[in-house]
């Protein structure tokens, strides 16, 4: 097996130290683990174009095996590969294995791609899963010896040091917080993922689905022995609501896939023409967790010093940029990539455009979230913005989400005060976006169905 450290990926913008480093770290397990069966990992460095058919010529290969990716580098970068590879007379063979269902094999009765997420879960609910692939056996001859890089001891050396928590990585730490999620949470996941607790209501596997070290066949198959187990239509409903949070991650990869525009702008063009009018020092606020919102502040600090932030909170945090501060969804997007360690450029693209209002989902860009409410409702002690805002430990549960409440307390406490109003922001960013829709596509509704 080859590991090509590619310089163009490292060197990418959006590329950052909590997915380097877990990488790395994951890479380490996999070579122990191929060691263990008898087969080894050949670490190399360069355009892969050129380094897999090099190594390929250094063993004699008739074929390189890989499995597909599906985010438009990729997809060039392996045409490269194939081509380089058929010049010198190797076969390039891509296999499906990152999804259960690629990106034409769910379609509409009149054989389209789908645009719309709960049509294409229904039709992907109908096709027949995959059981996993068997473990890998021994090798049928010694392999012969090839030269290989070691793995460093840090991304560092790599050009991206680590500041934040090293999230658990590799196989064995994969499967381990899997069947912890399947033991018992997952039959609460339906209002776990909505909450904020000291034990996460979510599974936390979506770093080891971005990078393979767990593959979506194994996850599917614990998940059915999983539901097997349920004994309340409450916990069928968590488990199927976890499935669908599944099913989510494959739609937006056939949407990136079959649309490979929405990596550089909006799935709805008419939105590419928004004329943001937000500030480079409300985007930089919220970076650093300095919005005076709480639950927004509590929400970047965490993905700041961790690398991780719960799905709840990233649709939070993304619609007060993208909605109260209204600053490009494109801005937040790149900023997530370069700090999550699951950053996924078709998970995070899908739903920074949901969020943005510019994106698949059915509900249009006046779907708007109070910042205030939304921490209410899944942080109501205020927990989890206690431990990331520690200005505000003291402050009671009754106001921990709108600390502008008792003006003298807040002045004390040294917490900023909020950097816009939410109520005002909220019609300033309707009328930037009937600018580009048009006034008669926003219907009058109540305000209950449009800020959460």
């Amino acid at each position: 097996m080859v590991f090509c450290w590619d310089e163009a990926i490292l060197k990418a913008p959006d590329v950052g130290p909590a997915r380097v480093n877990f990488l790395l770290r994951s890479l380490e397990a996999l070579s122990r683990n191929l060691e263990s069966l008898g087969h080894r990992l050949v670490v190399r460095q360069g355009p892969p174009e050129s380094v897999i058919p090099a190594v390929a010529r250094e063993v004699d290969a008739s074929a390189v095996f890989t499995n597909r990716d599906y985010e438009p580098y990729a997809v060039a970068r392996d045409e490269r590969v194939r081509a380089a590879l058929n010049e010198q007379g190797i076969a390039f063979r891509s296999h499906k294995d990152s999804v259960i269902h690629e990106e034409r094999e769910v379609l509409t009765r009149t054989g389209t791609v789908f645009s719309v997420f709960t049509p294409y879960s229904r039709a992907w609910k109908l096709l027949p899963v995959p059981a996993p692939v068997p473990r890998l056996g021994p090798p049928k001859a010694p392999a012969p010896p090839v030269a290989s890089l070691p793995l460093p001891s840090g991304g560092e050396a790599l050009g991206h040091p680590l500041a934040q928590h090293l999230f658990p990585a590799g196989e064995r730490a994969g499967l381990e917080a899997l069947d912890t999620f399947l033991e018992a949470r997952v039959f609460g996941y339906d209002h776990g993922r909505n909450v904020l607790s000291e034990i996460p209501g979510t599974s936390q596997v979506s770093p080891h689905l971005r990078f393979g070290t767990l593959g979506i066949r194994t996850v599917l198959s614990r998940l059915h022995s999983a539901r097997s187990r349920a004994t309340t239509a409450a916990s069928l409903k968590s488990c199927d609501t976890w499935l669908s949070e599944l099913i989510w991650r494959e739609f937006y990869i056939q949407i990136l896939t079959n649309h490979p525009r929405v990596a550089s702008g909006a799935f709805r063009p008419e939105y590419n023409q928004i004329q943001w009018q937000g500030s480079d020092a409300q985007f930089d606020a919220w970076c650093s967790g300095q919005t005076g919102y709480p639950i927004v502040d509590a929400a970047m600090r965490c993905l700041n010093a961790t690398g991780w932030m719960h799905n709840r909170l990233r649709m939070i945090v993304a619609m007060f940029l993208t909605k109260d501060l209204m600053v490009s969804w494109q801005r937040g997007e790149r900023y997530f990539m370069r700090t999550l360690v699951d950053g996924d450029l078709a998970a995070n693209n899908g739903g920074w455009q949901w969020s943005a209002g510019c994106g698949t989902d059915a509900a249009p860009y006046f779907r708007i979230f109070n910042p205030v409410t939304q921490g209410e409702k899944c942080d109501p002690e205020g927990a989890f913005v206690r431990r990331w805002v520690p200005e505000l430990v003291g402050t009671p549960s009754d106001s921990i989400q709108e600390p502008w409440a008792r003006p003298l307390l807040l002045a004390r406490s040294g917490y900023v005060p909020p950097i816009v109003q939410h109520d005002v922001q909220r019609g300033r960013c309707l009328v930037m976006f009937k600018a580009v829709k048009g006034a008669a596509a926003a219907p009058s509704i109540p305000n209950e169905e449009t800020q959460e």
